[in-house]
């Protein structure tokens, strides 16, 4: 049950430490979406984004940010990794809160 519960504690360590990475980098990558405005017929592009609950639109250029729309695939494919990495580190600490309840129970039945 040790060598169980050791594996578990080891898994449940590294799954943190992959969200703590995730999370970090999701801080360095910008939020929002990118959006095309026609103002007297000449197109712009501002990055719209949520604060609190308003919506902040902050003027990019002329010409399509490549670099930022990247970046923000980038931060969509990199909450999805966080999603699943969560789900992981959620079943890993249900399997090990389980194996911990059962040794508990067989530690009372024996000294009873």
């Amino acid at each position: 049950m040790k060598v169980l519960k050791g594996i578990l504690n080891e898994s449940k360590q590294y799954y943190m430490n992959i969200e703590k990475e995730i999370k970090v980098k999701l801080s360095k990558l910008p939020k929002g979406n990118i959006k095309k405005r026609k103002i007297n017929g000449k197109i712009y592009f501002y990055l719209q984004e949520r604060q609190n609950s308003k919506i902040i639109h902050k003027y990019l250029g002329k010409s399509y940010p490549e670099k930022i729309a990247k970046e923000i695939e980038e931060r969509e494919k990199l909450k999805k990794e966080l999603k699943e990495e969560l789900k992981k580190v959620k079943e890993a600490l249900k399997i090990l809160n389980k194996t911990e309840g059962k040794k508990s129970v067989r530690n009372h039945k024996k000294n009873t």
